[in-house]
């Protein structure tokens, strides 16, 4: 436990009054499954990406089909891959879109409402807790907040 208030956590990872430690758990759960989503859609995103960056070396290689002399390979390149969907109907922009509108978005939006329901909107209260029951006190690379915040140590 901290030593003083200045060497304890910022007002904003401090439990309200009256929240109690499932409400904490349970909040902490929402948050890391939401932190795990993230994770995907960076993932989601890193495809997106290289799914776009291999369409455009289909053009490289079509030209050098092309300058090769295999011209109905490079048409074939050309016509069934160069510019193919996805998924029906999808290319990878439109398969961000549609995560993030009909999945993402909704998921980070209900986390956001109950920590404001729930816990006054103040985040990360299990992750904030365990660090202080982690902390050795007085120890200059266990503090509570980075240098140059209001209570902390110098």
């Amino acid at each position: 436990m901290p030593t003083s208030d200045a060497d304890g956590p910022d007002r904003a990872h401090v439990r309200p009054e009256g929240v109690g430690d499932a409400t904490v758990e349970a909040l902490g759960s929402l948050s890391k499954a939401l932190e795990t989503v993230e994770r995907a859609r960076g993932h989601l995103y890193g495809f997106h990406q290289l799914t776009g960056t291999a369409d455009l070396e289909l053009d490289r290689a079509v030209r050098l089909l092309h300058e090769a002399g295999h011209g109905e390979w490079a048409d074939r390149v050309a016509r069934e891959v160069l510019g193919r969907n996805v998924i029906p109907g999808h290319w990878t922009f439109q398969v961000v879109e549609a995560y993030n509108r009909t999945y993402y978005e909704p998921f980070r939006d209900l986390e956001r409402q109950a920590r404001e329901a729930l816990a006054a909107g103040r985040d990360h209260l299990h992750e904030a807790e365990m660090k202080e029951a982690r902390r050795t006190a007085g120890h200059p690379d266990h503090t509570a907040r980075p240098p140059g915040d209001p209570g902390s140590p110098a």
